[in-house]
């Protein structure tokens, strides 16, 4: 048997037994020495049910206070102190502060009390056996406590050492659940690194097929003589689907690069019409933002909208970070020559402001792309974007996003 195997087959087997097995070895002791030593009635009834209630300590922690009163009971009940007792009326302190049962402050000072109790009945019967036991007043009195003292002393290491193996067990669980979640954590970036890679491969790859197909499809319209219409028409039906599947893997894509998977799916997708919104949750949290549009309205294809949005967004975003209590200017330009144009544009930070490098994304951005982020944003849909310094001080982000062959 291995090493291993070994000892996971100690700890099923010896873990549920040893309290059985301290438990009645101690019972064992306790009828050797009461046959040796006999004691009165009390004192035999104490140490027997102090020993034999260790059996039941893992089970049942509370049984533990029946086997500490019981020992001091069957102390008190004759001046000799048997070996049984004291093992087990320590087990038993130790169970209650292993296990909890009661506060250790509750525990210690129960056990003192129970201390000083037996005491005063040892005093009793020091007393009754005309020993020379000074009275409470006279000179010497305080030397007939010691008894208690010691055994509060002894509770009180037994109760700590107890509560001592508690708090470090405690501690370990919290470190190993701690190591857990980190690992959690990890598994999660690494799955999300590995969504992103896979979404820049699929790009690569797919979408250069698709494109090829749309554009030999549209060219052929006009480079292949003798089309019937009927022909041309089936040309120009296979580059609108191919147009339309690169469209739509643009747009999953962007589900495969976000950390929120579910979410993505069925969160509704913001547009431009969102940018007034957007804007003013930026005010809201203490930036200056405005909102200018040119050009007339027109509704874009879903990932040109997505797109347009997210570049905007994490301008803001960056612009709160780095250009605190700047005035920030957000322009839509939709163009007479099917081209988007957005800027975003802040004049710096302000005096003696000082940049949030601690400050987060909006709820709705996909945070660690940043520029980069946005300029590969740009270039799913065929646009560009720039990013820089501003021509009087600030920071400008331009996107270009052709919609024309959507």
């Amino acid at each position: 048997m291995s090493t291993s195997l070994r000892q996971r087959y100690r700890a099923r087997v010896s873990a549920p037994a040893y309290p059985w097995v301290t438990g009645g070895l101690l019972s064992v002791a306790a009828v050797v020495e009461l046959i040796a030593f006999p004691g009165s009635v009390t004192t035999t009834v104490g140490v027997l049910v102090s020993s034999a209630s260790l059996m039941w300590r893992r089970s049942l922690p509370p049984v533990a206070v029946l086997t500490v009163a019981a020992g001091l009971i069957g102390f008190a009940g004759d001046v000799n102190l048997y070996l049984s007792i004291m093992a087990s009326g320590l087990i038993g302190c130790y169970t209650l502060g292993r296990h909890r049962v009661l506060h250790p402050a509750v525990t210690v000072a129960g056990g003192a009390l129970g201390a000083l109790c037996v005491n005063l009945v040892h005093i009793n019967t020091w007393s009754r056996m005309e020993l020379p036991v000074p009275a409470l007043w006279e000179k010497g009195s305080p030397s007939l406590f010691a008894e208690s003292f010691l055994l509060s002393v002894v509770i009180f290491g037994a109760v700590m050492m107890g509560d001592a193996v508690r708090a470090r067990e405690e501690t370990r669980t919290e470190r190993h659940l701690a190591q857990a979640r980190l690992i959690a954590v990890e598994r999660q970036q690494a799955a999300e690194a590995e969504r992103a890679a896979i979404a820049r491969e699929l790009h690569d790859i797919v979408s250069h097929s698709v494109s090829m197909i749309a554009v030999q499809a549209e060219s052929a319209t006009y480079t292949t003589p003798g089309l019937t219409p009927e022909a041309r028409d089936g040309f120009q039906q296979i580059a609108g689907t191919a147009r339309s599947s690169m469209a739509e893997l643009r747009r999953l894509l962007g589900v495969l690069r976000t950390s929120r998977g579910d979410t993505a799916l069925t969160a509704p997708q913001p547009t431009l019409d969102h940018l007034a919104e957007l804007v003013e949750q930026h005010r809201a949290v203490g930036g200056t933002a405005e909102l200018r549009i040119t050009g007339e309205r027109v509704a874009l294809p879903a990932a040109w909208e997505l797109s347009a949005y997210r570049i905007a967004q994490e301008a803001l975003t960056n612009a709160r970070k780095h250009a605190p209590g700047a005035r920030t200017v957000v322009e839509v330009d939709y163009g007479a020559d099917r081209l988007l144009t957005l800027r975003v544009r802040d004049d710096g930070p302000a005096p003696g402001a000082r940049p949030d490098t601690a400050a987060g994304t909006d709820a709705d951005a996909a945070p660690g792309h940043g520029l980069t982020g946005m300029r590969e944003r740009a270039a799913l849909v065929g646009g560009r974007l720039s990013a820089g310094a501003a021509e009087g001080g600030g920071f400008l982000v331009e996107a270009e996003l052709p919609w024309g062959t959507a």
